[in-house]
């Protein structure tokens, strides 16, 4: 335990695995005490369980962030474990497609990526803002993504939501910076979690060598981001949106410089 978060509440959506999980871990070894929600209650339990064991303090709360009493309950659930929320971590997602053209995107497919992705985060930072103006204040963490700040032809649905959990994130920003609330947001490139395992060694290759770092990043990066923002060393920043990337954002990589020829 380093201590940075002791005597804070903190709540973490899709914590049953990847990034989720990871940001769980590390809120819990700086001190705090930890509500981790998602759909799959078995591996809640388990990573609560884990904690528990490390020394930790965790609950496991069963939540559908796409279901609006869900959320409220999720939330009402974690005031009534610990009595206060100071931090959140609005990581959940789902729904959507995979890569195809926008004009063959399925209705029920591209709502099902807004109802999750984007109304979740909405419904979200409704319920905990609320409880941290009760509680006198505290940080959020929204996650959305490189294509939240940069288009993916294909990916319609996926590209429209991320988009908007940026935009979401500044308005609570600014809505609720004079009342003791921070709101930022992280936008990961390519991440080691399952779903990039499960896509094979090709893949993973392919998404390495396309970073100007030439890997991709491990969930416990983005968790560190994600715990420094919440901590009192990102007191003064709010609004903001981190790439946390390999420098993909940065810009084109330089052009290979050619021996030049023999005369």
């Amino acid at each position: 335990m380093n201590g940075t978060l002791t005597d804070q509440v903190a709540l973490v959506t899709g914590a049953s695995r990847g990034i989720g999980a990871a940001t769980a871990r590390a809120f819990a070894q700086a001190g705090a005490a930890v509500a981790l929600a998602a759909r799959d209650e078995a591996r809640l339990d388990d990573l609560a369980a884990q904690i528990t064991a490390g020394g930790g303090t965790a609950v496991s709360i069963p939540t559908d962030i796409g279901d609006p009493e869900d959320v409220e309950r999720m939330v009402s659930r974690t005031l009534d474990a610990f009595g206060r929320l100071d931090i959140a971590f609005n990581n959940a997602a789902g729904g959507g497609h995979p890569p195809t053209p926008l004009t063959d995107v399925a209705l029920e497919d591209f709502d099902s990526a807004l109802a999750i992705n984007l109304r979740g985060t909405f419904l979200c930072l409704k319920h905990e803002i609320a409880a941290m103006l009760d509680s006198g204040g505290g940080a959020i963490v929204n996650m959305t993504s490189t294509a939240g700040l940069e288009a993916v032809g294909g990916l319609a649905a996926y590209v429209s939501t991320k988009h908007g959990i940026v935009g979401l994130t500044k308005v609570a920003a600014l809505e609720y910076a004079a009342r003791g609330i921070r709101v930022n947001a992280v936008a990961p490139g390519p991440i080691l979690t399952e779903q990039l395992e499960r896509a094979g060694a090709s893949a993973r290759q392919a998404a390495a060598q396309a970073m100007p770092m030439k890997r991709v990043g491990r969930p416990e990066e983005v968790a560190a981001t994600v715990t420094w923002l919440c901590g009192d060393g990102a007191s003064f920043i709010t609004g903001a949106t981190i790439p946390i990337d390999g420098g993909k954002l940065a810009g084109m990589a330089p052009f290979a410089r050619q021996a030049p020829a023999r005369q």
